[in-house]
């Protein structure tokens, strides 16, 4: 069967189709699933500090057979808080040796994880935290790894860290 009709293709319609069709290419998953970093040979978990009077929790991720002590790596999440991906990295940071700590920056303004509207959780939680906690928040840990006798104290003033914060850490 032969169909004569005549789709009249203009520039608008062209790009329109262009983009449309880059811009499925680009979200579809390279991968049928996600990728997730065992625990074998790592000590991992919550773990808390005293930030001040609060207690603040964090995913630690390190290995388990470590002798001596470790360097840092902060794994900063971003607004979502700490969920599967940001423990994930965390893992794959200790398979290589490190100790590697996701503090929960967002905890004293609520729930982060519990929020499904993006717009809200920015309102109600993520704009909510001042500057100087974050950034206090994140100073501690490496001095408290160091003090519990987790990391090596070269990682004093030293840590690396992984992530995006707002505008306030990013690296």
């Amino acid at each position: 069967m032969h169909n004569d009709e005549t789709v009249e293709l203009n520039r608008r319609a062209f790009v329109r189709t262009a983009v449309g069709t880059g811009f499925a290419a680009a979200v579809l998953p390279v991968t049928a699933q996600t990728i997730k970093t065992d625990s074998a040979g790592l000590t991992v978990g919550e773990v808390t500090i005293m930030v001040g009077d609060y207690k603040m929790p964090a995913y630690r991720a390190m290995p388990a057979n470590a002798t001596g002590k470790l360097p840092v790596v902060l794994v900063v999440s971003e607004i979502f808080g700490v969920h599967e991906h940001i423990a994930d990295v965390a893992r794959r940071f200790a398979k290589l040796g490190y100790l590697a700590i996701a503090p929960e920056l967002f905890v004293r303004q609520g729930d982060a994880g519990s929020y499904g509207e993006i717009s809200k959780l920015m309102a109600e939680v993520v704009s909510k935290v001042p500057d100087a906690q974050a950034m206090g928040d994140l100073d501690a840990w490496p001095m408290a790894a160091i003090r519990s006798a987790w990391a090596s104290p070269a990682s004093a003033g030293a840590a690396a860290s992984r992530g995006c914060m707002r505008r306030t850490a990013a690296w």
